[in-house]
């Protein structure tokens, strides 16, 4: 397994994969872990894991480099990632005993009613290079302090990041195979999930990867949790302040390089204000500068991989071909490296690739619309439903028309983010399942209901 630098080309380490006899042993440790963690009382768990946040932050320049040089991450916004890392774990840290306390249920007069929350077990989570610290640290958090064990299989191109990871949980103390790294190819995971020694798994991925993960869960009657692609609208409607639209789309289009699941892609317009947002979104993406991800200026660094690129490049031409207008940036540059600029389109047609597909990297596609109502319908005609930006100075209005879209989160006036506060997942093909928040830490727990009757209480109750 090859960790290869995106802005050189140049192949930083070569890691040896694990065995199938690797990982059959991985996950008995996994097994034999998880017997004794989950035994052990949640403030300790809690302790831990603001330790755990602590080696984030007096590591925060090593672990930034590492995804910068991995895969091409501006250094500005790795340094972020790690601080968004640290900050997942002191919430849990401070809300975890809180968000897993036994809730007392109504229940007959000499009864006492409750739902418990119990771990399930070590749990699979297959994870992508795009933010290769905080979508492992959004799953770790939650739920090794609710009392599972991680096993991560992280994407083959971030074998060093995956291994920075275990270490920063052997760092702050945590017993041994609470959490592991497996240095293993995609063929590894339909039998790991199909092993009885595995209580769930969670993948943040494509669609294709989301739908053999949820078959094979499905047929082995396990928990799993989908966070998939997405296609996010970004509705510019008649009476938004167009400026900062313009610029919070650019930043939110070019976030991470424009490799994000949740950035926006597809800016439906309101006719109204359409000229002037094109023009100035337009002059805010040219604004932003692309080059070396470990220069304190660049906004975009290279994509990930070559054939990453390509894609891109290849969705951009057909949608040319299909009739779409390229305003700024659709070449290549000649420069070493997997480079793409900052690029718009317009006039896109419904059918072009830039409007059905999802776009993973730097490129927007921009839509005319005449009403409040078209701009609704262009919101919703997508296989994906993650997130969603709606600008508009009446609030009220923003809020309602929040209502309609199908998305798992929409935000008025702001671009759509993660935060650990609140809940974070999609509808539609973007998958099932929240992480993050309360809701997050539910995910892999048993919600076991307890009834206890007195002995003088009736048990004159119908069953079921």
């Amino acid at each position: 397994m090859e960790s290869v630098n995106p802005a050189t080309g140049e192949v930083l380490e070569t890691y040896d994969d694990h065995t199938e006899a690797d990982v059959d042993n991985a996950l008995d440790r996994a097994t034999g872990a998880f017997e004794e963690w989950r035994e052990r009382p949640i403030n300790e768990r809690q302790v831990l894991l603001s330790r755990a946040a602590e080696v984030l932050r007096e590591n925060q320049e090593e672990y930034a480099e590492l995804m910068t040089e991995e895969m091409g991450k501006p250094i500005t916004g790795a340094r972020a990632e790690v601080e968004k890392c640290a900050w997942v774990c002191d919430f849990y840290a401070e809300r975890a005993d809180e968000f897993l306390a036994d809730e007392v249920l109504g229940s007959e007069p000499e009864s006492r009613s409750l739902v418990s929350y119990e771990p399930l077990g070590p749990v699979l989570a297959v994870m992508p290079w795009n933010f290769p610290f905080w979508q492992v640290f959004r799953f770790a958090a939650p739920h090794l302090t609710a009392g599972n064990v991680g096993l991560l299989k992280h994407a083959s191109n971030v074998p060093g990041c995956a291994k920075a990871i275990e270490e920063v949980f052997s760092e702050a103390g945590y017993p041994e195979d609470v959490f592991s790294s497996l240095l293993v190819g995609s063929d590894a995971i339909e039998d790991m999930i199909c092993d009885d020694r595995l209580a769930a798994v969670t993948l943040t991925g494509s669609e294709g990867a989301g739908r053999a993960v949820a078959e094979t869960a499905g047929s082995e009657i396990k928990k799993s949790v989908l966070e998939l692609g997405g296609s996010d609208p970004f509705v510019v409607l008649d009476d938004a302040d167009v400026e900062a639209a313009a610029e919070t789309g650019a930043q939110a289009r070019t976030i991470n390089s424009g490799q994000s699941c949740i950035a926006a892609k597809r800016f439906v317009v309101h006719e109204a204000v359409y000229d002037e947002f094109v023009e100035r979104f337009t002059e805010e993406m040219e604004s932003l500068s692309m080059g070396d991800p470990k220069d304190e200026s660049t906004d975009i660094g290279p994509q990930a991989r070559e054939d990453l690129v390509e894609d891109v490049h290849d969705q951009v031409e057909r949608s040319v071909e299909a009739g779409a207008r390229l305003r700024t940036g659709g070449e290549r540059p000649d420069e070493e490296g997997n480079f793409y600029p900052p690029t718009v389109l317009t006039e896109v047609p419904r059918d072009a690739a830039a409007a059905t597909e999802e776009v993973f990297g730097p490129a927007a596609a921009v839509f005319r619309v005449e009403s409040e109502e078209e701009a609704i319908e262009v919101a919703n005609d997508t296989d994906f439903g993650l997130g969603a930006s709606l600008w508009t100075e009446d609030l009220d209005r923003g809020e309602r028309l929040a209502r309609r879209v199908e998305a798992g989160c929409v935000f008025v006036n702001e671009l759509v983010k993660s935060d650990p506060r609140i809940p974070f997942g999609g509808v539609k093909n973007s998958g099932y399942g929240r992480e993050l928040a309360e809701k997050g830490i539910h995910e892999f727990v048993n919600e076991k209901t307890v009834w206890v009757q007195s002995p003088e209480g009736s048990d004159d109750v119908a069953t079921e």
